[in-house]
């Protein structure tokens, strides 16, 4: 794959080699970040779980003390009083079984996080093809299937993000743009890696985090030293 010169300037500042702390990979991933635009600063965790057995599945969702700085755009699954309630919090769409044909035949996707309370949760079930693959089917375990919606969309807004493996055991999370400060990034990047730790599931034998890399949009990734974090 070729690469443009100022991505091959910007991986002239890493060592692939090395193992970096927290300060340097921060430090480092923000100098590498020359892009036109405000890159996000993302993390890739490689765990040794195996997403395929029920008890080895991580998911969560956890708020950034200084958010993603992004705009959440977010859809509301409820009716009556509960929709009401939505539209009052901020939530950016609200609707219910009108917006499934919207979805799945005109293929609307305008929004980036779906809330459900959990009497609308057998509607949006008929999305799940649509919307499971584009990890936007509301769940329990992240908050978004509740009947405490106005909870749901202060936490969105302020910052709360979600993770999950991916099929090949990894965790892919934004914790925040190449514009937030190294104290920012730093608080966090702290903040999801105490809560990915956290959730290591007791059925796991040996290590846990395989590597741990930072990188931004359009720069180079940086390896962080693993055995700084427990393993």
């Amino acid at each position: 794959m070729k690469r443009g010169k100022k991505y091959v300037e910007a991986a002239k500042l890493i060592d692939r080699a090395t193992l970096y702390d927290t300060a340097e990979a921060i430090a480092l991933v923000k100098k590498a970040a020359v892009a036109k635009f405000d890159e996000t600063v993302e993390v890739h965790i490689r765990t040794s779980c195996d997403g395929r057995h029920a008890d080895q599945q991580i998911r969560g969702a956890v708020v950034l003390p200084h958010g993603t700085g992004k705009t959440v755009r977010i859809l509301v699954f409820a009716k009556g009083a509960k929709a009401d309630e939505a539209e009052a919090a901020g939530a950016d769409y609200v609707g219910a079984e009108e917006l499934i044909p919207k979805i799945q035949n005109e293929g609307w996707l305008d929004f980036d996080v779906v809330v459900a309370t959990p009497d609308m949760m057998g509607v949006v079930g008929r999305l799940g093809r649509v919307l499971g693959p584009k990890g936007l089917m509301p769940n329990p375990k992240a908050g978004t299937v509740t009947m405490d919606v106005t909870k749901a969309i202060n936490e969105i807004k302020a910052g709360k993000i979600e993770y999950r493996l991916d099929r090949t055991n990894i965790i892919h999370v934004p914790v925040g743009k190449a514009s937030f400060t190294e104290e920012q990034l730093a608080d966090n990047f702290q903040t999801l890696m105490d809560a990915i730790i956290k959730a290591r599931p007791t059925t796991l034998k040996g290590a846990y985090l395989k590597s741990v890399t930072l990188t931004s949009t359009m720069g180079p990734g940086v390896k962080l030293n693993v055995a700084k974090f427990v393993n």
